[in-house]
């Protein structure tokens, strides 16, 4: 199994760089290093919405569309979903997203 790179930067403008495996959820790699600000209160299956995470272009076009649960869930979601938003859950790390620059919501309650 590879490792990818993902940079998770904060509303305040901190940053982690986490070393990560891929074919895990970039929410279970954010919670594996502690990454501050990703909650994931629903450990991954799609009930919550603590694990918001924005994917800005190019990144977000090498992701696969979210599927409607997805889009649904976001309107859950503390901070106000954009048209960047995804659920971390949701995305498979893939050798291709080495590199990802991943924005963190201000609040995930």
């Amino acid at each position: 199994m590879s490792t990818i790179t993902i940079r998770f930067i904060r509303s305040d403008g901190s940053e982690d760089s986490v070393q990560a495996a891929t074919g895990q959820s970039l929410m279970k790699a954010a919670v594996d290093a502690n990454v501050r600000g990703i909650e994931a209160d629903c450990g991954g299956v799609l009930t919550c919405a603590t694990c918001h995470v924005m994917i800005d272009s190019p990144w977000a076009d090498k992701l696969p569309k979210p599927v409607a649960d997805e889009t649904d869930m976001l309107d859950f979601a503390a901070s106000p979903a954009q048209p960047a938003s995804r659920l971390s859950c949701q995305i498979r790390l893939t050798p291709d997203l080495d590199g990802l620059v991943v924005r963190l919501p201000p609040s995930q309650h």
